[in-house]
């Protein structure tokens, strides 16, 4: 299988090494300065107690050189989701001449953008539930392995799913995308948003009282739009959402509290959380509004309201814009939970 990755970030470097490792045909495009390292050093692999170097031949700047002399199996899109628009632009001169894609972004709505390019049909759903580290460029550690999420019914999701699991990833399909890609976005939300904004760890933010309420009616937003929209929770490649669903909705916060700290807090392993690597990268933008902007713009269209999902959307894009106002929230969890009462984000 010859594969071309449009991003090599975490996932998209994990999945193409381990690809790799199997003797698929695996090429990337990138920016130019991770481009360079990538041709000149390749992959570096550390998946256990082994460390993989795999060599790459084909990284580009661009899609037009990507596809200049062939046309590859599959395009596979591990792109942070606020980088999809500019990659679709770059895509549009080339419609007709791609392959199928598969979607592994995170967010619920990056599959049909992508469709608008790729055609309707062509487009496979996915998900990586595995954790999974990154320090340079193309160097790559699988932190925890889980497993990868695959909507059935294309032509190519057998054969995708039988090489992902000769690699190693611990694939499995799902028949319905959109159960699959919300129940993942609603692992994504738990202490994404309020720890980037407060600079506290997810630990931190589920063993504070007042902020475990916050992030607990959030979640239950999320499960509100989800129910009226029709939207069936499932459990992910290692990941028992329904029962993280179920502890949410339902356990008083005295059995709730503590049983979600200790699995929020385990699964990150201690770490801060993706919002917060994106708030602090100094590309001014996160991918709040395809996660939690996400949950609000599906609730209007069902008449649900989301009021913390809202707040959270506006406050970390505020934050992203303008970095001096960190201060106004970095320790301080009664800022936000103020900013709440008061409703709304005027004061940004």
């Amino acid at each position: 299988m010859k594969v071309l990755f449009f991003g090599a970030g975490a996932i998209g470097a994990y999945i193409g090494g381990s690809l790799a490792l199997t003797g698929c045909d695996v090429a990337f495009v990138e920016r130019p300065e991770p481009a360079e390292i990538l041709r000149r050093e390749g992959l570096v692999l550390t998946l256990g107690s082994h460390t993989h170097r795999i060599p790459l031949n084909g990284v580009f700047t661009s899609a037009v050189d990507a596809l200049r002399d062939s046309t590859p199996d599959l395009a596979v899109f591990a792109l942070k989701s606020y980088d999809t628009g500019a990659a679709i632009e770059s895509l549009r001169p080339l419609a007709g001449r791609l392959p199928p894609a598969l979607c592994l972004q995170n967010g619920v709505e990056n599959e049909a953008v992508l469709e608008s390019v790729f055609g309707s049909g062509r487009v496979i759903a996915g998900t990586v539930t595995s954790a999974v580290g990154r320090g340079r460029a193309g160097e790559i550690t699988l932190e925890r392995k889980r497993g990868l999420g695959l909507t059935a019914g294309h032509a190519l999701s057998l054969p995708l799913m039988d090489a992902m699991n000769r690699a190693g990833v611990n694939a499995r399909l799902y028949p319905v995308a959109r159960a699959m890609k919300w129940s993942k976005l609603f692992t994504n939300l738990t202490a994404n948003a309020s720890s980037a904004i407060l600079g506290m760890t997810p630990r931190a933010v589920f063993s504070d009282p007042q902020l475990f309420e916050f992030e607990r009616e959030m979640l239950r937003e999320c499960l509100r739009v989800m129910r009226t929209g029709e939207i069936d929770v499932v459990d992910l490649p290692g990941t028992p959402v329904r029962m993280l669903a179920f502890a949410v909705k339902n356990l008083p916060r005295r059995l709730a509290q503590p049983l979600l700290t200790r699995a929020i807090g385990g699964g990150r392993g201690g770490k801060m959380p993706s919002f917060y690597l994106d708030l602090n990268s100094g590309r001014g933008k996160t991918e709040v509004e395809w996660l939690n902007g996400a949950v609000v713009r599906e609730g209007e269209r069902h008449g649900i309201a989301a009021p913390v999902n809202r707040l959270l959307t506006q406050t970390l894009t505020g934050l992203a814009k303008d970095p001096s106002l960190q201060k106004e929230f970095f320790q301080k969890p009664e800022a936000l939970i103020r900013l709440l009462e008061a409703g709304g984000t005027n004061s940004l």
